[in-house]
């Protein structure tokens, strides 16, 4: 952890744990958000009429407009201020939730998704750089469990579907989402933090990229194998229930609430794994056993046994991701970590799509078997990763 400056001692102890509990706040309502849309594609879906290919083209509209918007907030954040850009995404990013469910057509609901990817992004990295400030007001880590509270909220909206899909109309159940986190997001919008003065330019990331060293393509590729089997879970768990094992109303959320539910258990608890089994068998383990879960949900078809292979994935991949993009943070210099970063996200946002288009032409549980590939990779390959990273500490 870096030292604080002396300025960080202004802030008295509550105010600090205030704006802790705000930004854990903002991520919650994000997680809530984000589960809302997933457990209710099959009813969008359904009433639009849409092919599984179409489905991925709207997954797809999301991910472009986060690719829009995130490399601006950076911009925005710096002349703003985070706390700023949060308070404002937050309450935008809730609100634009509505507008999926009023989309009359297939064009329109690519707009609306493009829009919402956008406000998304852009949350995404404003919160993140919140949370880097109110890290070093506090002197201690709390990202880890800032993302926890990311996959509490997924818990939290999942089982909030289970209750109101098929129930309530979509356009009802999204409304008291987006009412409830809007207030939420309002309330701790206040009490977030101004940024501390920047690191000096010991630290800055140079103008030139550096050349895409082996370590870079290898973590990075295994962070876009791992992200690519999240964003698989995240956004085809719900049509997977609904359509290939036929589970009626909002029982079809139970998969992805058994899988948000477990990587937060993961997520929570994950340092205490590192510490006893370390980074490498931390990742190798989490992968095949995201592999082996999902192995489970795919050819046993039966609701119980895929919702259990889903909770195994789940609790597989939790670490997976993080622990990858720490030993890019301590083992790459210069601009290293942001290339693994990017080419990892670029698997959260790709893959699903990917995915959809797939699923159109050979079935979704076919697709999905992407997603199992890619965790038996992220097994196999894990090891030279960081073997390589031991060989060249500053590949």
């Amino acid at each position: 952890m870096t030292e604080l400056p002396l300025s960080a001692s202004a802030l008295s102890p509550a105010r600090l744990g205030a704006a802790r509990r705000a930004l854990e706040t903002v991520f919650l309502a994000n997680g809530t958000l984000f589960a809302t849309w997933a457990v209710n594609i099959p009813g969008v879906r359904d009433r639009l009429g849409l092919s599984e290919a179409q489905v991925g083209l709207a997954l797809l509209a999301v991910g472009l407009g986060s690719l829009v918007s995130m490399p601006l907030t950076g911009g925005w954040t710096a002349r703003f201020g985070s706390d700023r850009v949060t308070q404002v995404a937050v309450v935008l990013c809730m609100l634009a939730l509505l507008l999926p469910f009023l989309a009359p057509n297939l064009l329109t609901l690519l707009l609306a998704l493009a829009l919402l990817g956008a406000l998304n992004g852009a949350l995404d990295v404003a919160m993140n750089a919140q949370g880097v400030t109110v890290e070093r007001r506090l002197g201690r880590p709390i990202m880890s469990r800032l993302h926890a509270y990311f996959s509490l909220g997924g818990v939290l909206g999942a089982l909030l579907g289970t209750l109101l899909v098929g129930r309530l109309p979509m356009t009802a159940h999204a409304g008291l989402v987006v009412l409830a986190t809007t207030l939420a997001g309002l309330v701790a919008g206040r009490w977030l933090l101004p940024d501390l003065p920047a690191v000096p330019a010991a630290s800055a990331v140079p103008h030139t990229s550096p050349r895409l060293s082996p370590a870079v393509l290898l973590l990075g590729g295994l962070c876009f194998l791992g992200m690519l089997s999240e964003g698989a879970h995240y956004d085809w768990a719900a049509l997977y229930f609904r359509d290939v094992l036929q589970v009626a109303g909002g029982n079809v959320g139970i998969g992805y609430a058994a899988f948000v539910a477990a990587m937060t258990l993961g997520r929570w608890f994950g340092d205490r794994v590192r510490t006893h089994l370390g980074d490498e068998a931390t990742v190798r383990g989490g992968a095949l056993l995201t592999a082996l879960g999902l192995a489970l949900a795919l050819l046993v078809r039966d609701p119980l046994a895929a919702t259990l292979g889903f909770a195994l994935s789940g609790l597989g991949l939790s670490n997976v991701v993080p622990v990858l993009y720490g030993a890019a943070g301590h083992a790459l210099a210069g601009q290293g970590i942001a290339q693994v970063a990017t080419i990892g996200y670029a698997g959260f946002l790709l893959g699903p799509p990917a995915i959809g288009f797939i699923a159109g032409h050979v079935g979704l549980p076919a697709a999905l078997g992407l997603a199992l590939a890619g965790a038996a990779l992220v097994a196999l390959l894990g090891g030279r990763a960081f073997a390589l990273v031991r060989e060249n500490p500053a590949a």
